[in-house]
């Protein structure tokens, strides 16, 4: 006991230097405030940390769940094992009352079996079926570092039920209420070896294995041990797609150049990520052959930072760049322009990690203080700065969709709600079929509505998006006014990307508005019977339904669109094999609706390619950039016989009169 108290005492060192020293790096972040709302974020801890919501979201998160609470319950054995090697005649039973400690051992004995077989099950993952998304530029799912922990893990649990048979057959701990250590005590006994000997060899090992782990721990990726609780409770709890906002003045600078222009909350997200690859797996851009990996992005602040330690810490200019040429700790600009903002990265992350604003926050950089960006946003960024729409299209004929019908402006007092048409609803030829017939859904169930007409603006969700804060500012701003000049309370929107910004970002300006897509609308008035259909259409075919990123991962949306077409064609449509939470993205948001796809394969073809899987009629969608990309997307892949329909379409079918 003279030796171990002094060789704990060193691995306790190590343990609170290494911690310390990594740790304090987060400290060179950006404040910012993460304490609001404490017992939902108490909740949300409890929930996806404790509860490992969505570790075991997958199948194999079960064996992580086993893992993790193994490492919770034997927490008690080990801490006691501790107490027995520094204080001389300490054991647990002889401070517990018998009721509470035999239950307590036979926990410990089956949590060590069920810890022991979820190890061998990551053993052979590892060795046997390794998924692709486990490896990744700078990571390999076979490194030296990952089977080192599992063999610790392994040794201190044969350890375990070796230390526990010897006491078992010196008569030391109950049998009874240890079966697995009872085996090894029966096998001890038929060996007929000193079992002194054999018990000080498994204290040992035990003891020896765990010191290891106990200084190991900090200087690897199973850091997030430490990390992934408090990250759970420092969660985003707003909405995934809202940026922060940026107060311009003379002399500030913009975006994320350096590491240390992140806020602390992203550098503690790089010492929370545990490599499972979930982000990676769900990342459209890394799936169509594209540089963007939003695990690597993580990985690349976690290396940028500790490579830059030693300069940050004395007041010098980093060392390694965060964009620059490819490297460990450098994201190219390739990389940062990839991402759709589709936020599937955010919805499969277990540990709460925001790699969408990592990657915005770098596009700030590069278009408000460089004024580096592909080149095709140049008229992008001109249209948007000189005519308010993507096309440069003059305002005036924001209203050419209306030339057959009677729309009215919106009136305060008069009119409920505000049509938000949106650019596209506006401009865009096919779009604006959508626009026309949701106005006659919209007339037919008496709903009151008006729009603003050439007075109406574009939202500015892809230049936010793609790192234009300073232009999507004013827009925001003047569309602010205008709102509540106009006296709008209530909009509803066709788009999701309107949607999101009108409902979410909107409110870092000061206007509360209630926002309501048109799924949700047309849901609400075939149930409260305002909407009356003629038929039940059945010349659509078969129907399959497409999650738009924006309106169900960014907005939880998902059953009012499917409820519509269920609805109006008596039967739910068919799922792509992703979709809800899962979906996967058309390829048009985060501002790639105005990019060309150079690297890889186009994202839109990898999603139509999966609902041409499934042989269907009519895709439906509930959203204009979906729309775009799913006929682009048919087109070339001379798909011509299924057509693409947005939910006002279908709705509209039921509404004709019965031939």
């Amino acid at each position: 006991m003279t030796i171990f108290t002094p060789l704990f005492l060193i691995a306790l060192g190590v343990f609170f230097w290494q911690c310390g020293k990594k740790l304090s790096l987060i400290r060179l972040g950006r404040p910012e405030n993460r304490f609001d709302n404490p017992p939902l974020r108490v909740w949300d801890m409890l929930l996806y940390a404790f509860g490992q919501k969505r570790v075991v979201a997958r199948p194999f998160g079960i064996n992580h769940f086993v893992i993790f609470w193994a490492f919770i319950v034997l927490l008690i054995a080990n801490g006691a094992f501790i107490l027995e090697g520094l204080i001389p005649g300490f054991r647990l039973a002889n401070v517990l009352p018998e009721s509470l400690y035999h239950p307590l051992v036979f926990a410990f004995d089956i949590v060590s079996l069920l810890a022991l077989g979820a190890i061998v099950l990551s053993f052979a993952r590892r060795l046997l079926f390794k998924p692709d998304y486990l490896d990744s530029a700078y990571v390999s799912a076979r490194s030296f570092e990952a089977f080192l922990i599992l063999s610790f893990i392994a040794l201190l649990m044969l350890a375990s039920f070796g230390l526990n048979g010897v006491k078992i057959s010196l008569g030391i701990e109950p049998a009874d209420f240890m079966p697995v250590s009872k085996v090894a005590a029966s096998l001890l006994d038929r060996s007929g070896s000193d079992l002194e000997a054999w018990g000080a060899f498994f204290w040992w090992l035990h003891a020896g294995v765990l010191l290891a782990f106990i200084c190991f721990l900090p200087m690897s990726k199973h850091m997030h041990i430490l990390t992934a609780i408090p990250n759970c409770f420092f969660q985003n709890l707003g909405s995934i797609s809202t940026q922060s906002r940026e107060e311009f003045a003379a002399g500030n600078r913009y975006g994320v150049e350096k590491v240390t222009d992140f806020t602390w909350k992203d550098l503690l997200d790089s010492f929370t990520c545990t490599e499972c690859g979930r982000c990676q797996d769900a990342c459209p851009a890394n799936a169509t052959g594209k540089s963007l990996n939003p695990r690597q992005v993580v990985h690349t602040l976690k290396a940028n930072l500790l490579a830059n330690a030693p300069a940050l810490k004395a007041g010098e200019p980093p060392r390694v760049p965060l964009i620059g040429a490819e490297g460990e700790g450098t994201n190219t600009e390739e990389t940062i322009w990839a991402c759709t903002t589709c936020g599937a990265c955010l919805q499969a992350c277990p540990v709460m990690i925001e790699h969408l604003p990592k990657i915005v926050g770098m596009r700030r950089h590069l278009v408000e203080m460089e004024s580096k960006f592909p080149e095709e946003l140049l008229n992008l960024f001109e249209n948007m700065e000189q005519r308010s729409n993507p096309w440069g299209i003059a305002p005036g004929e924001r209203t050419k969709w209306t030339a057959q019908m009677d729309v009215k402006p919106f009136e305060a007092g008069k009119t409920e709600y505000l049509l938000y048409v949106g650019c596209a609803g506006s401009f865009d030829s096919r779009s604006k079929q959508v626009t026309v017939n949701l106005a006659t859904i919209l007339d037919a169930a008496g709903v009151s509505w008006g729009i603003l007409g050439k007075d109406e603006k574009c939202c500015g969700d892809s230049l936010r998006r793609l790192g234009n804060e300073y232009i999507f500012d004013r827009m925001a701003r003047e569309n602010v006014a205008l709102l509540r000049e106009r006296g709008v309370t209530k909009v509803i929107t066709m788009c999701p990307h309107c949607f999101t910004t009108l409902r979410n970002d909107y409110r870092q300006y000061g206007i509360e508005l209630e926002v309501i897509h048109h799924s949700e609308l047309l849901k609400e008035l075939l149930a409260a019977g305002r909407l009356k259909l003629n038929r039940q259409v059945g010349e659509l075919g078969k129907v399959i339904f497409h999650d738009s990123c924006y309106l169900g991962r960014h907005n939880d949306v998902y059953d009012a669109p499917r409820q519509v077409v269920a609805t109006v064609t008596g039967a739910p449509p068919a799922e792509f094999d992703r979709s809800r939470e899962g979906s996967f993205c058309c390829g048009a948001g985060g501002g790639r609706m105005w990019m060309e796809e150079l690297t890889g394969t186009r994202i839109n073809l990898n999603r139509v390619t999966e609902a041409l899987e499934k042989s269907p009629d009519t895709i439906c969608v509930a959203c204009p950039y979906c729309m775009t990309m799913f006929e682009d997307g048919l087109k070339d892949k001379q798909a011509g016989q299924t057509r693409v329909r947005d939910i006002a379409e279908v709705v509209a079918e039921g509404m004709r009169p019965q031939a």
